[in-house]
């Protein structure tokens, strides 16, 4: 048995869900570590769904909100009522395996490291990978990548930002740097929250020997108006927001990006996404209207 080990938080966001949540708890139930809080904050909830949950997770705590508070009010929700030395937050629609507690818990080697994401593979090809950190995002077009290989060698790799889908992070951090974000509601939370980090001075690592299997765009589909309007929405509002000048961004979003996209929506008769897009596009720039919006 692990002895001296500190408490860590699980957070999880369950929206109309269950099955998909039900499944990662079964994997967590199956963890070894021997100090765990699992949380699960479920999200547009009437009724209580913890005798469901605790068929999966015997000890499983769960906060009902009987508003939608998206992907961060629903994490800072569970964060706030959090009694763990570190949270870990995972998406409803990953599952873990044994060990990657410990290892995730050993890269955090000093005080200045602030946040700890694994690699992540996709649940479905489990031999690829979706996320070992990420590229820095570009001034002018707004857009940054995943990197979706990892060195042969070393146990660490420091990104810029961590994945919101799987992070680890102290409870002091949060404490120094405030509750993520939630004027985003959907995407781009998580990328904000990490440049608030670095900001603090905390630095970022994903640690390459633990890893995470993601069922990835369960909650908002793969190519959903949902999911075009809040990138849209909330990429202009992000930008708008940083320490250098929006206007190189700006100029290609409106010039080059805006042009491209309707085009493609077009093209597809994808009506619906074109009608996201555009008001994503007027939210961001002109109205900045954010949390939940009706798609």
């Amino acid at each position: 048995m692990i002895m001296n080990t500190p408490l860590i938080s699980i957070i999880t966001v369950n929206y109309k869900q269950a099955k998909v949540t039900c499944e990662l708890l079964d994997s967590l139930q199956k963890l070894s570590y021997p100090k765990l809080e699992v949380i699960v904050v479920d999200n547009a909830q009437s009724a209580d769904d913890t005798s469901l949950f605790r068929q999966f997770y015997k000890e499983a705590r769960v906060i009902n909100s009987s508003e939608n508070l998206g992907f961060a009010g629903g994490n800072n929700l569970g964060i706030q009522q959090a009694n763990g030395d570190y949270v870990l937050l995972l998406n409803n629609d990953t599952e873990v395996k044994d060990g990657m507690i410990e290892q995730l818990l050993d890269c955090f080697t000093s005080t200045n490291i602030g946040a700890v994401s694994p690699v992540i593979k996709y649940y479905d090809t489990p031999d690829k990978i979706q996320f070992a950190g990420f590229t820095e995002i570009n001034a002018i077009t707004g857009r940054n990548e995943l990197i979706h290989s990892k060195p042969a060698n070393g146990k660490t790799l420091s990104s810029p930002y961590f994945h919101g889908a799987a992070v680890m992070i102290p409870k002091f951090v949060i404490n120094q740097c405030g509750l993520m974000p939630e004027d985003y509601f959907l995407y781009y939370e998580e990328l904000d929250w990490s440049r608030r980090f670095v900001d603090q001075g905390f630095e970022i690592l994903v640690c390459l020997e633990a890893e995470i299997l993601h069922k990835e765009s369960i909650s908002t589909g793969k190519n959903s108006p949902l999911k075009v309007y809040y990138q849209t929405r909330n990429r202009i509002h992000f930008m708008n927001g940083q320490k250098t000048s929006p206007v190189p961004f700006l100029t290609f979003f409106i010039l080059f990006s805006t042009p491209k996209n309707m085009l493609s929506h077009l093209f597809k008769s994808e009506f619906k996404h074109l009608k996201a897009f555009c008001k994503g596009f007027w939210d961001g720039l002109v109205l900045k209207k954010m949390g939940f919006q009706k798609i």
